[in-house]
């Protein structure tokens, strides 16, 4: 259950943020960017077993991981410099940080590790809800299967529900790749 520890803060944090930037909560951009070093920091430990299994340098793992963030972290603050967070509003500049780290997990969990692609979807998921709720209608196919009655005007409760969706296949990745290093560690 440890193990599941930081994957279970990385999406009840999202889900937090998500409900929080539908609110409309003033300065919630902030609060996304405290989340982005979280993510990249859980990105970081969840996937360190990786890089044994497929017998690659841990260093070198941990300078892509830290060049990458890094990145993310350094673009960032140049447009917090630049004024870009006051000038788009508290919404729009949540939303355009929500999609630059989608798009990051997305990249990290190509190269690096396959869970940070279901998460970088998920996000990528809840930005765009973010971006365009008057176009929540993809909402009532996802809401089918769960049952949710009028899942176009429940947002929050079709985040939490795909979630739950999402943290199970990130848990079923990140136990196969712990199942992999003992199998590795045992031979």
């Amino acid at each position: 259950m440890l193990a599941l520890f930081p994957l279970i803060i990385l999406y009840a944090g999202t889900v937090a943020l998500f409900a929080l930037t539908r609110e409309n909560a003033s300065g919630i951009a902030v609060y996304w960017g405290y989340f982005v070093p979280v993510i990249g920091l859980i990105s970081l430990v969840t996937a360190w077993g990786n890089a044994y299994v497929r017998g690659d340098s841990r260093l070198f793992y941990l300078a892509k991981q830290i060049i990458i963030w890094g990145a993310l972290a350094w673009v960032l603050t140049i447009l917090h410099k630049m004024g870009v967070d006051s000038a788009l509003g508290g919404q729009k500049a949540a939303v355009t940080l929500v999609m630059m780290t989608a798009l990051v997990a997305l990249l990290v969990g190509l190269y690096l590790d396959t869970k940070m692609v279901v998460y970088g979807v998920f996000l990528g998921f809840c930005g765009y809800l973010l971006a365009d709720p008057s176009h929540s209608a993809i909402l009532v196919k996802l809401g089918e299967p769960f049952k949710v009655v009028d899942p176009a005007n429940k947002p929050v409760t079709m985040v939490i529900a795909l979630a739950i969706v999402a943290f199970l296949v990130a848990a079923f990745f990140l136990l196969s790749t712990r199942g992999s290093v003992a199998s590795k560690r045992s031979s």
